[in-house]
């Protein structure tokens, strides 16, 4: 399995040693085994008053691991970690909520109950993954500021993962959507050399389909194989002037 590093990012770039240490003792690992694939997907992200919801899309699947201290999605059975955080979304039938009318859907009983508190977190299925078998997810949590991690999925590999977190606000309520995709470079001149180094990848941080955020791999030397938020790679690639003598 790949054990590159990974950032958290708030503002400023943070050390990489935010890992997923002590997954295993979090409440709620044991019952790995018993999370069972649902049988229904919302299909949507589906909007609850007073809260957040955090998805992840653009590669061949994704998993948000974790939210602050809460083991979500299992990196290793690729489920729910814990089987009290799962959410189906169906009617009595097993229609799955985004086939139903929108008279149906505002008649189905979706769980709605509100969170308890801000360390609540639910997982709601929302689509097949486009890796056979697997289930992509997204979380309900309360609008505070939240440290999230997600593992990307980039080529149709369950070994090959590329492990992303940042810190972030979410203190406004709505879909916060972190979408994974390759950069084209506008330098890329056809050469050879160009071709066969794979276009680095970049996470966008979006609320509402509003653009927020944005983080890049980055390939040089004090940097190589991180994440790394391009309003500080605008800041450094500005010369930096020496003051003036009075």
């Amino acid at each position: 399995m790949n054990k590159k590093r990974f950032a958290v990012f708030t503002s400023t770039v943070l050390a990489t040693s935010l890992l997923l240490s002590g997954c295993q003792l979090l409440t709620g690992y044991q019952k790995i085994d018993e999370a069972e694939n649902a049988t229904a997907w919302s299909g949507q992200v589906i909007p609850m008053n007073g809260e957040v919801n955090i998805a992840c899309a653009g590669t061949y699947h994704c998993e948000i691991t974790q939210i602050d201290r809460t083991s979500v999605i299992s990196t290793g059975t690729h489920k729910p970690v814990d089987i009290t955080m799962l959410i189906s979304i169906s009617n009595a039938d097993g229609i799955p909520y985004a086939k139903l009318s929108k008279r149906e859907q505002e008649q189905m009983q979706v769980d709605t109950l509100p969170l308890l508190d801000n360390k609540s977190v639910k997982i709601v299925p929302l689509s097949a993954s486009g890796m056979p078998g697997l289930i992509n997810y997204y979380a309900r949590v309360k609008p505070i500021k939240r440290e999230v991690h997600i593992n990307f999925y980039p080529e149709n590999n369950v070994d090959y993962i590329e492990r992303f977190a940042l810190i972030d606000e979410f203190k406004q309520s709505g879909t916060y959507l972190l979408r994974a995709y390759r950069r084209k470079s506008p330098q890329n001149n056809g050469s050879l050399l160009d071709t066969a180094s794979p276009e680095p990848l970049c996470i966008d941080l979006l609320k509402d389909n509003i653009f927020q955020r944005r983080f890049c791999k980055q390939s040089d030397t004090d940097n190589q194989g991180e994440f790394v938020e391009t309003s500080m790679i605008m800041q450094e690639s500005i010369p930096k002037v020496a003051p003036s003598a009075p």
